[in-house]
């Protein structure tokens, strides 16, 4: 489920402070991209975790509910909770891979862990970095 909500963002000495008025919680960035990136981050966890504990998530409030105050400003967040949840499950899967038994003994031989070099390989592979 996507959906868009508004933060309030409150530029301070250094960075930027966010207010997220439909999860009632704050939070902060280094610079603007960073304050959204953050806000996005502590909207979809929050979401989950509504989700695992039985609770409706809240629906975003209109833009025009909220008045910025001097020094805001008002934006839009959009979060995929579903992605979201994809992206930042740390559950593990187990898979099975066939390799020559040559290459399993030399592997082994050098003592490489091969459940960590499948996953350096397939995030070299997918150009995927590291959070």
């Amino acid at each position: 489920m996507k959906n868009s909500y508004p933060i309030v963002l409150t530029k301070e000495e250094k960075g930027f402070t966010v207010y997220i008025p439909d999860f009632d919680i704050n939070t902060q960035g280094k610079d603007l991209t960073d304050a959204i990136e953050m806000a996005r981050d502590a909207i979809g966890l929050m979401g989950i975790d509504m989700e695992d504990d039985g609770k409706t998530i809240p629906t975003p409030s209109a833009p025009s509910e909220l008045t910025a105050k001097s020094g805001e400003c008002i934006s839009l967040v959009d979060v995929d909770f579903s992605e979201y949840r994809r992206k930042n499950e740390m559950r593990v899967v187990k898979k099975n891979c066939t390799l020559p038994s040559w290459l399993c003994y030399e592997a082994e031989k050098a003592n490489i862990n091969f459940s960590q070099a499948l996953q350096s390989a397939l995030k070299r592979e997918l150009r995927i970095t590291d959070r």
